[in-house]
């Protein structure tokens, strides 16, 4: 203690890390991935543990921390951002290592002086302001967890992860990179678009494989896009027997599309073993962490890999990049952790693999691995290439956003501030926290003319290309740009040029990747017990229902009056049947009528031509004209069961037969009445019965029998009318027209009263069958009463089960059969009289002999 204002702090170790520095009014940080693979000694637990040793130099991560190099000496040359304040760095190795990467972050936020005074006031800024990295979602997550206590902005340019949007755990978090939602329900719309429903799925075992299988899953649940195969975790060691036993699953799963969240390092062994086995007909899908593997970009693979499709981070350009990268030199005065030692292994990767000895094995040059057969000019030709800036478009992007935000911060005027007391952060005593403040309202545009902000998750605006590994004819490979996937107000929108495609398969066409095939319209889909939901029989729909689209999980039911046509896809008008004119039985039936109606006027015009004659006379020609007439309204009202039914129709149809027919019986039995009266006449001191029963009687009885049937329809149809209906219940395939009761009480006491007349005539025209032969009419009377009682018995029980327009078929026949029998029976014996034996037609033979 050197005094009770200040406090002397000691650092207790020193971490041994690759790293660049420069000094600035304010430093940034930096985590880049400069080496492939770290070796940490065993532990001995008796002496301080060594420092780990990183191996193979990875010319690419080499390249993305002078990106963020030359995006800072870009900003300090500009006089519009930043003015008066220089900007430094300290930049690290973490050679792919949690364990490094975690030092090198510490070390940054504690900085690495040996001693340091803490003031009473604080005042001064910490080692760095802010941090560009890490690359990986597991030591991003791991760093941001501790970073986060202290709000320190971190700005990631290649951690994916969708769990480090949770602000609550990761509230200082920032990156360049959409987030794994994004880029899964990018991948979902390629599904989509393809129509692959079938997929597998191979996920690296860390934060970032089983996050992304988990938000696939999420979102093709929720998307209803289709459904997994299998879902299989990736080893980080080179475990053959889980390798095997992955590639066996994938060679036998009738799934041709694999989609693979994870890192190169498992790609590499992956493709080994799918090589050993030989599977070649299989679609692969990459996420943005291999896409552009150049490592896997080989003629050996190309037969088992090419046309692999895959979603690539934001292509961008970076003006000038190729110049800065030209004019890097080795720092000899400072090959130390301190100085740029990254520099001075970059440099003796390159000299120590132009002289090492060719050979199948491999040797280490400067901390890295080379062989043989290395050309380090093709080494410096990989590092110049800068057509394809992804990774390191994003660390150009997320330097510019700290730098950005601290010009903000800068530029705030006192007293306007949105700290405490309106106050604003000054260089002089700036604290990471307020930076983050600034950090979430950043907005700029790069020269490349894309739009950098940050939502309230931290997550830049999504948007990938879409990459294709296209297999040229002299054995080269080259990865294209097909499309373009990006956020908009409608979701996610995917734009292809499926013609620059290179498909691996002998079609050149998309492959065909489904559980089940299509089901067309007419069937529905219909689960298979156990399996995923994309594994479905197709089922017909049944008979009215239909499904107009593919894949319907459901059939719909036609409207009343449709049914499902042949195929089931679409609804036709029902159709409708009644008893129609067009059709044979009603053209039969029509023809029978208008045949009845016919001989009624005939036999009508031969009893009225011989109106005079001894028997026309004698069989009471007046009764006899009107039960002709009444013949007729019996046939002719036959007509209206035939055609469409209609309300008029419906109506009248039974009030014409329940009035025609009981005119009919109810002069029949004025005839028999007559008969009797007449026989009981001819006795001795029978006279007056004649008299009693004369014509104004036999009328006036006609009109009051015929009148009660009349009230009768009349208070039905008032009550209880009958209409028209359409039926289903008989065909569900057809409408059927038909005409309902109204009152079945109705419709039963109109039957019952004709078949009262009936059956009261017939048992006085069965009385008087012995009468003598001049008499003898009550015999036809009986025989034609016989013939009409038998039809309507018989009516009722075939009526009753005859359906639609053969109940009224059977009404019909029922009603001509009567009519044609009482014609018959009781007309067709003297007509045959009349016309054919004349001589039988004389007063002495009617008054002697009667007919015979």
């Amino acid at each position: 203690l050197s005094n009770l204002h200040s406090i002397s702090c000691q650092l207790q170790g020193q971490f041994h890390l690759n790293g660049m520095h420069k000094a600035g009014d304010v430093v940034l940080g930096g985590l880049f991935e400069i080496h492939f693979f770290s070796v940490f000694p065993d532990l001995s637990f008796t002496s301080e543990p060594q420092e780990p040793t990183c191996h193979s130099f990875d010319v690419l991560g080499f390249r993305q921390a002078q990106t963020m190099v030359f995006a800072i000496d870009e900003i300090n040359r500009n006089p519009d951002l930043l003015p008066r304040v220089t900007l430094g760095y300290s930049l690290y190795d973490n050679c792919v290592k949690l364990g490094i990467g975690f030092r090198a972050a510490l070390s940054l936020a504690s900085g690495r002086e040996e001693q340091f005074i803490l003031e009473d006031n604080c005042v001064g800024t910490p080692p760095v302001l802010g941090i560009v990295g890490d690359s990986s979602s597991t030591r991003s997550i791991a760093i941001s967890t501790v970073l986060g206590l202290y709000r320190v902005p971190m700005v990631s340019y290649f951690a994916t992860c969708s769990c480090l949007s949770d602000r609550q755990k990761f509230p200082s978090f920032f990156r360049t990179i959409p987030s794994d939602a994004f880029q899964v329900r990018a991948m979902i719309q390629i599904l989509r678009h393809f129509g692959w429903t079938w997929t597998g799925l191979l996920v690296s075992d860390d934060d970032y494989g089983l996050h992304a299988a988990g938000s696939f899953q999420s979102h093709l649940s929720q998307s209803g896009g289709g459904c997994l195969a299998y879902l299989e975790v990736l080893p980080w060691g080179n475990d053959r027997a889980e390798l095997r036993r992955i590639v066996d699953v994938m060679r036998k799963s009738t799934a041709r599309v694999v989609i693979v969240f994870a890192h190169e390092s498992h790609m590499i062994n992956l493709m080994e073993e799918v090589v050993r086995q030989n599977v070649t007909d299989l679609q692969w899908m990459a996420s943005e962490a291999w896409i552009a593997a150049t490592v896997l970009q080989t003629p050996k693979l190309m037969p088992y890999i090419g046309g692999t499709l895959g979603i690539a981070i934001r292509r961008g350009e970076i003006p000038g990049f190729r110049d800065f990268l030209l004019q890097i030199r080795p720092d000899l005065q400072h090959n130390n952790s301190y100085g740029n030692s990254m520099v001075n292994l970059f440099w003796e990767y390159t000299f120590q693999c132009r002289f090492a000895p060719p050979h199948a094995g491999w040797v280490e040059a400067g901390g890295s691995l080379c062989t043989g057969q290395e050309d380090p000019e093709l080494v410096v030709n990989e590092f110049l290439d800068i057509s394809n800036l992804r990774p390191e478009y994003n660390v150009y992007k997320a330097v510019y956003a700290l730098a950005y935000a601290l010009d903000d911060m800068l530029k705030c005027e006192p007293g306007r501030g949105p700290f405490t007391g309106n106050s604003c952060g000054t260089l002089q005593r700036v604290e990471p926290w307020q930076l983050v403040y600034y950090m979430e309202k950043v907005n700029f545009t790069t020269p490349f003319g894309d739009h950098v902000s940050f939502d309230e998750n931290g997550d830049a605006a999504p948007m990938y290309d879409i990459m294709n590994w296209l297999w040229l004819p002299d054995g080269r490979i080259q990865i294209q740009n097909v499309g373009q996937v990006k956020e908009s107000v409608k979701g996610e929108e995917l734009t292809l040029d499926q013609d620059k495609i290179f498909w691996n398969t002998e079609s050149k066409e998309p492959p065909r990747s489904v559980c089940s095939e299509t089901c067309p319209p007419g069937t529905r889909m219909a689960r298979k017990k156990g399996q995923p939901v994309c594994c479905f029989d197709c089922i017909p729909c049944s008979e009215g229902e239909i499904s107009e689209k593919n894949d319907s999980l459901e059939c719909t039911s036609c409207p009343e009056d449709f049914w499902s046509g042949p195929q089931r896809d679409h609804c036709v008008h029902k159709k409708t049947e009644f008893l129609s004119y067009q059709e044979p039985l009603g053209i039969c039936l029509t023809a029978t009528s208008l045949l009845g109606t016919f001989i009624c006027a005939v036999v009508l015009g031969i009893f009225m031509y011989y109106h005079s004659t001894p028997l026309v006379r004698a069989n009471n020609s007046e009764l006899s004209f009107q039960l002709l007439l009444s013949l007729k309204l019996c046939f002719l009202c036959s007509l209206l069961f035939i055609g469409r039914p209609r309300l008029w129709t419906c109506q009248l149809r039974h009030a014409a037969f329940g009035i025609s027919f009981v005119l009919c019986v109810s002069c029949i039995l004025v005839k028999t009445m007559v008969v009797l009266a007449v026989f009981k006449a001819s006795r001795p001191g029978g006279g007056d019965s004649l008299k009693m029963f004369g014509a104004a009687q036999q009328r006036g009885t006609v009109v009051v029998l015929t009148s009660i049937q009349a009230a009768i329809c009349t208070a039905w149809i008032v009550s209880a009318s009958p209409a028209p209906h359409k039926n289903t219940q008989y065909h569900k395939d057809k409408i059927v027209y038909e005409c309902v009761v109204g009152s079945t009480v109705g419709f039963a006491v109109l039957l019952g009263y004709i078949g009262l007349l009936a059956i009261l005539s017939f048992m006085l025209a069965f009385l008087a069958r012995n009468l003598p032969d001049n008499f003898n009419e009550a015999k036809l009377i009986t025989f034609s009463l016989l013939i009409f009682c038998a039809v309507w018995i018989a009516f009722v029980p075939a009526y009753v089960n005859s359906p639609g327009k053969y109940a009224d078929a059977v009404e019909v026949f029922a009603i001509l059969a009567s009519s044609f029998g009482l014609l018959l029976a009781l007309f067709g014996p003297k007509c045959y009289v009349i016309l054919l034996r004349p001589e039988r037609n004389t007063k002495k033979a009617v008054m002697g002999r009667g007919i015979q």
